[in-house]
């Protein structure tokens, strides 16, 4: 049976609560213990996904700027909390990154989670980005960035990255990519009273859009608006040097 889709949030919706370990912070990360403070939320994939790790380095790349608009920086992938940890101590990251193989909170978020129309009709007609046929999908090509030789199919953009980087895939990411293979990701401002203030949803027309995110002018631009309509001034915070591994809630210099 087909499992009663969750429409993705849109600004003024309130943020569903949620509670995930961090990769590199001490104790779970809810929305409680972030209300109070506005912050950017992304969902993305798991580590096998070399778009999604793009993605990270420019969120850490943007956090000062989003930082000093008041608004923290928050990344989720579906990838278990051991397997981060090991990953990004060899990698780190300033950004604060939690953890969910489940996808449970991607789909709180109605982050949509693509699915294939089978070929005799069956689950409805195609109605990307929940639905699609094979056929669609298997044509779609993407090259974000200019970063690949030519557009290619993303299934295909994700091996010739991943050996660009030289990342190889471990059983665990394996398992994640075979379940969650077809997760989109999700952008989302949340206010100080958890209540959602601005939403980007990858690939919002079709398969061919796949791997495109937000990039930094449109997350600070997101950022500003939601400070200005809070009434705070354009900078409020001065960026911290490092992130506070010792607690979730950072200390403002």
């Amino acid at each position: 049976m087909q499992q009663a889709r969750q429409p993705a949030l849109r600004p003024g919706d309130a943020a569903p609560a949620f509670s995930l370990p961090a990769a590199n912070a001490q104790g779970p990360v809810s929305l409680a213990t972030l209300r109070g403070r506005p912050f950017l939320i992304g969902f993305y994939r798991g580590l096998h996904c070399p778009f999604c790790r793009r993605q990270l380095l420019q969120l850490a790349g943007v956090q000062p700027a989003l930082w000093r608009l008041g608004v923290k920086t928050i990344a989720v992938i579906n990838t278990p909390a051991e397997r981060a940890r090991m990953y990004f101590r060899y990698r780190p990251t300033q950004v604060m990154l939690l953890c969910d193989p489940e996808c449970l909170s991607h789909h709180a978020f109605g982050v949509p989670h693509a699915q294939f129309v089978p070929d005799d009709g069956g689950g409805g007609p195609p109605e990307w980005p929940h639905r699609t046929s094979l056929a669609r999908f298997e044509a779609a090509r993407i090259n974000p960035g200019g970063e690949l030789p030519a557009a290619m199919h993303p299934m295909q953009a994700n091996a010739v990255l991943n050996a660009k980087d030289g990342f190889q895939p471990d059983g665990v990411d394996q398992a994640i990519f075979e379940q969650h293979g077809t997760q989109l990701v999700g952008h989302f401002m949340v206010d100080a009273a958890g209540i959602v203030g601005w939403a980007r949803i990858e690939a919002p027309e079709s398969p061919d859009e796949l791997c495109s995110f937000p990039d930094a002018a449109q997350l600070v631009a997101a950022a500003g608006c939601l400070a200005a309509r809070a009434g705070e001034p354009p900078t409020v915070k001065q960026a911290p040097s490092t992130l506070n591994t010792q607690s979730i809630d950072e200390k403002e210099p």
